[in-house]
């Protein structure tokens, strides 16, 4: 908020926040467990702030648990913000529990500052539908359909390679990677107020975008800084957006391979996500995807 407070004009195109949930996670320079009321006034005045250096096109995601979902709709309505979806990330290696069902979700928000004005490109998060991959129906789209509004991804867990072991909340880049490529365009600017291990602003790297990220701990900043350093060695190609539809399509790279309607179905999707007037065919794509097995 006080970083916010000294900009004078919007200039973020897209916001990204993962804030603390006030359940007790153990973070470095944050206690996550204050009283209730004092929370909630705190996610309003954060709120309000990432909304003021919003541009009017912008879209504004939130990540948040249960606890405070109720909350965080409430606190978007009060500021002038429009939902355009109640998003369910569920996930698996949910934690145990003992004497209740396990959760295994989180809430996403997907707001605008305008509902007639903002960025959504479909083209960039289409997957094939059933009627394509199971069915043969030549009714079928075929450009795909887009994702419903509960989507499957796993936390990073401790034995991930993905995994950078010092941040206790560290989200995937692949979902990430979808919210940034359908909310955003190549240039446009990323930010994130709660940047963490730093994973928006590795999605926004690999996508082209620029980036800002604000953080509470020195430690996890130099740390995601270093993080972000190493992977700015590779440059965004089309072998990192194959990889990215891989798992949206729900079949391993081998499947496609060898399955001959499969593979035209992937090289037809995959021709639509890179969205630059070239076609791709399914030997070339086979060929990339038996790279990305070797």
């Amino acid at each position: 908020m006080e970083v916010l407070g000294k900009i004078s004009e919007p200039f973020a195109d897209l916001i990204f926040a993962d804030p603390p949930f006030n359940i007790g996670y153990k973070y470095d320079k944050y206690h996550d467990k204050v009283e209730r009321n004092n929370y909630i006034a705190w996610t309003k005045d954060w709120m309000t702030a990432c909304k003021k250096v919003l541009k009017p096109h912008g879209s504004f995601y939130i990540a948040i648990g249960d606890d405070y979902a109720a909350n965080i709709k409430i606190i978007a309505d009060e500021i002038g913000l429009v939902m355009r979806n109640w998003i369910i990330w569920h996930y698996t290696f949910g934690q145990q529990t003992k004497d209740k069902f396990a959760r295994s979700h989180t809430h996403i928000f997907y707001f605008v500052n305008n509902k007639n004005n903002f960025t959504f490109n479909d083209f960039a998060v289409r997957v094939p539908s059933d009627r394509q991959l199971i069915y043969d129906d030549r009714r079928a789209n075929p450009a795909g359909k887009i994702p419903d509004d509960v989507w499957e991804d796993s936390r990073v867990c401790g034995t991930f390679k993905e995994r950078t072991g010092w941040h206790p909340c560290q989200m995937p880049e692949s979902l990430l990677m979808r919210i940034v490529a359908v909310s955003s365009n190549q240039g446009d600017c990323v930010l994130d107020p709660f940047i963490g291990s730093g994973t928006t602003a590795a999605a926004a790297l690999k996508l082209q975008r620029n980036y800002a990220g604000i953080e509470i701990s020195g430690d996890y900043c130099e740390k995601a800084k270093q993080r972000l350093a190493q992977m700015k060695k590779n440059k965004v190609n089309e072998l990192n957006e194959m990889k990215r539809l891989i798992p949206d399509i729900g079949y391993s790279a081998k499947q496609i391979i060898t399955d001959r309607k499969l593979l035209e179905v992937f090289a037809g999707q995959f021709t639509i996500r890179m969205n630059n007037q070239k076609q791709y065919s399914a030997v070339e794509i086979a060929a990339a995807l038996k790279g990305i097995t070797d």
